[in-house]
This record gives C-alpha cells, sequence and structure tokens, in this order.
C-alpha cells in the first residue's frame, strides 16, 4: 500500500541521484511529494505507527529537514509531543525552545533512512541532552539492517546504492542530481 502511495504521489524517482551521505543512487524516495497530501501523509504514518505499537517512548524527535513534516504527523498520530533538531552553523541543536528531559525514552523521525546520517546526527543531539533513543521511525527503510538501532518503517525498499568512485551511472556519463536538503561539501 506504502508503494502505492509513493508511486500516486510521484515521490519514487529513477535516475541518478546523489544522496546525502556522498554516495550515488538510481532512484530516490522524494517524500515530500507525498507529505504535501495531508490525507495520504497520514496514511503513510498510519503504518509506521501500527509498527511502534508496544514500543514505550515519551517523544518523538525528527531532524530538520526531511523528519519535520514526519515528526509532527507521528506525534500528532500517537498523542505524544513532537520536535526537531536543526542546523545552526552547520551543527544539529535543539533550538527553538525545545529540549527534551533526562531520562525521557525518544523515537526519532525521518522520511527516508539509507545510511542513518540524518538520524544519527538527532541521536547525538538527544543522547547529549540525556535521552535515551529506543528506535528510529520512517516512511521508508533503505538501510539493508545495517544500523544499531531498531527500524520502524512503513516499508522497506532496496534501491541501488553506490561509492562514487564504482558508480556503473558516472561511468555512463548520465547526468547527476541532488535532490536532498543538506549542503555538500
Amino acid at each position: 500500500m506504502l508503494t502505492n502511495l509513493l508511486k500516486d504521489t510521484s515521490a519514487l524517482l529513477e535516475g541518478h541521484f546523489l544522496l546525502s551521505s556522498g554516495k550515488h543512487s538510481d532512484g530516490y524516495v522524494q517524500c515530500a511529494r507525498l507529505l504535501m497530501h495531508p490525507d495520504k501523509a497520514g496514511q503513510a504514518m498510519g503504518l509506521v505507527v501500527e509498527k511502534l505499537e508496544g514500543i514505550d517512548f515519551d517523544i518523538v524527535v525528527g531532524p530538520a529537514m526531511g523528519g519535520i513534516i514526519v515528526s509532527y504527523e507521528l506525534a500528532r498520530q500517537t498523542g505524544k509531543p513532537g520536535i526537531f533538531v536543526e542546523r545552526e552553523d552547520g551543527e544539529m541543536k535543539f533550538r527553538r525552545g525545545f529540549a527534551i528531559e533526562k531520562g525521557q525514552k525518544v523515537i526519532i523521525a525521518e522520511d527516508v533512512v539509507t545510511t542513518g546520517k540524518s538520524a544519527f546526527e538527532a541521536i547525538r543531539v538527544v543522547e547529549e541532552a540525556g535521552g535515551k533513543v529506543v528506535g528510529i521511525a520512517c516512511i521508508v527503510d533503505r538501510s539493508s539492517g545495517v544500523l544499531e538501532y531498531p527500524i520502524y518503517g512503513g516499508v522497506q525498499l532496496n534501491i541501488n546504492t553506490y561509492e562514487k568512485e564504482n558508480c556503473p551511472l558516472c561511468e555512463a556519463n548520465i547526468p547527476i542530481t541532488k535532490p536532498g536538503s543538506r549542503k555538500m561539501d
């Protein structure tokens, strides 16, 4: 069902993409295309909420940009508070008066998890504040099970990812697109 929502909203893209991790990919999930439709965002996050049944957590924290709407909708559907971390001088931080209490159990909320880079930045902020991360919730899990935290994804997608040096799309001279929000060095 979630794959259909992604297709119906033109969120599943094919081509040659530069991911925020620096890796290349032949596919990209532009969740913003799904999240621009509140009814579809609610359906997608409802599937994630089902996976979180029985998980004890106190608050939802999303990394800006991709995790803002996701954390809000997850918080709305679970009745928990939802906040986000954002970059200030290139580093993720709590801002806008957001904070967590020491010992709070936290779900990190993301749109797509591939390498977990944004999620790990949010986890660092949460742990430095004394929180305990109990899992990562996301619309799309592309991580292939390599992360150390439990992932509660609405759908798991296997999209090819390549190191820049070994990218067949580069070798074929296919133009590359950087669709994400993170600034690259």
